[in-house]
């Protein structure tokens, strides 16, 4: 019952895909996920095995405008296996290997409505980024990604 963090590969897109929207209780994510992602950021994007099954991953990324920060697009636990440290142990891979190319910061982004990845981010040492709006003292941007689409940002200093 040995669990693994690797690197991701193409070959994972079509697993991830077919179980995005169930991991994410029928909203629709598969969008927000394209396979550019296993292509071109495999260095810093991992995939959690349990018994060659994959259980959860983390698809992150180093900024090219901002030479100091890497970034974290899209992670994703299969509910069977949350509340196990999976989560935390992806992130602490990334920070690692983004530390090995002086990123100092660490940025991503959730919906307000998302209040586990809000409790979860804080509780990994992110802080929000003010923003324009403001409710249950969670600070988030309006219309962030779009009409409607309102979002926390996250930035935490390694």
């Amino acid at each position: 019952m040995t669990i693994i963090i690797r690197n991701i590969q193409p070959s994972d897109y079509k697993v991830i895909i077919s179980v995005i929207d169930e991991w994410w209780h029928g909203r629709k994510m598969r969008d927000m996920l394209p396979k550019l992602f296993f292509i071109h950021f495999q260095e810093t994007s991992f995939i959690v095995e349990k018994e060659n099954k994959i259980i959860g991953f983390l698809i992150g990324f180093l900024s090219q405008t901002h030479s100091e920060e890497a970034y974290i697009h899209f992670s994703g636990i299969d509910p069977n296996f949350r509340q196990q440290g999976l989560g935390n142990s992806l992130y602490h891979k990334f920070f690692q290997v983004v530390q090995k190319y002086d990123r100092k910061r660490v940025k991503c982004v959730t919906s307000p409505l998302n209040k586990n990845s809000i409790a979860f981010h804080l509780r990994l040492g992110f802080e929000i980024e003010k923003g324009n709006a403001t409710e249950k003292d969670i600070s988030y941007h309006l219309n962030y990604d779009g009409d409607g689409e309102h979002r926390v940002l996250f930035i935490k200093q390694l």
